[in-house]
């Protein structure tokens, strides 16, 4: 029995889909059982046998973090912690989703899991403490970093952009910040790979698509698949690039935050997909979500 925390978040509902897909038994929960609280986990569990439980469970609103940050540390460190905390006492593997915001950005070349982490914001500050008390907590934990995450359910970038050419004549789009786009699908299946019995270490690993693009290279991208999948009606929509001093934020953005796959690709044996053969899956899927867009 696997239990999924935060199933209907984007990730969350994901995996949950890719689950039934694949007739795996389990349980998803969100906010109707606090993975905060010790005695309402423990007494959602009990009598149950766990085997794995997957937390996709988190505090992500970045900017708003810089603000709340008792809130961000309580669903992104003590909830983790409490989690894994009880994942060793019932004999369960954890799986941890993180985020390329533990790392400062100040780079220019892939990082791997075994660098050091020194996030630059709150919500970065408060997932590099969630890894941290995992690892405190219990053996049997994958935590997987990811990044520039978007899927079908939930807002995300994608659906935000296409949104924003087709209302406006022009878009300005950071173009000094370099990642890897993530679709939550391919996330989802290297999660399912893991808790069908995939023979890996347990640690930290890596995984995003692949490719090292800026978020103006992403939205070009985009714009284009976007007109061919019919969901971009303003064909002449300006895509601008701009420097990130020209669109602060509360939260300072990681400018390099590209994650080496090399680990996990390794260790599953698999080779991850490019970011623009996904991000063509995700538009062309009729899981699109087309009013979102509107």
């Amino acid at each position: 029995m696997i239990w999924l925390i935060g199933n209907k978040g984007m990730l969350g509902t994901e995996v949950a889909r890719q689950l039934e897909e694949n007739k795996i038994d389990f349980i998803g929960t969100d906010r109707d059982v606090d993975f905060t609280d010790a005695t309402a986990t423990e007494n959602f569990t009990a009598g149950k046998k766990i085997d794995f439980i997957i937390n996709c469970a988190a505090y992500t609103a970045v900017d708003r973090a810089e603000s709340e940050y008792e809130l961000a540390e309580k669903l992104n460190a003590d909830g983790p912690r409490n989690i894994a905390r009880l994942a060793k006492h019932i004999g369960a593997k954890l799986i941890h989703i993180s985020t390329d915001y533990v790392f400062d950005g100040n780079a220019d070349t892939p990082r791997s899991e075994d660098m050091e982490i020194n996030p630059i914001g709150v919500y970065g500050v408060t997932k590099a403490h969630g890894e941290k008390a995992i690892a405190e907590e219990t053996d049997e934990f994958y935590i997987i970093r990811t990044a520039w995450l978007y899927g079908w359910a939930g807002k995300n970038f994608v659906y935000t952009m296409i949104r924003a050419m087709n209302t406006h004549d022009s878009v300005k789009v950071v173009n000094d910040q370099k990642g890897s786009p993530t679709f939550a699908g391919d996330l989802a299946s290297v999660i399912l790979k893991i808790v069908c019995g995939a023979n890996i270490d347990y640690g930290i690993y890596h995984c995003t698509d692949l490719g090292e693009i800026t978020w103006w290279d992403f939205t070009n991208e985009i714009k284009k698949q976007g007109i061919e999948c019919g969901w971009i009606t303003n064909r002449d929509c300006t895509v601008n690039p701009c420097a990130t001093e020209e669109y602060p934020t509360p939260a300072k953005r990681p400018a390099y935050s590209v994650l080496s796959k090399d680990k996990i690709q390794k260790a599953l044996g698999i080779n991850l997909p490019d970011w623009k053969e996904s991000l063509g899956v995700f538009l062309k899927s009729k899981m699109f979500d087309a009013e979102r867009i509107k």
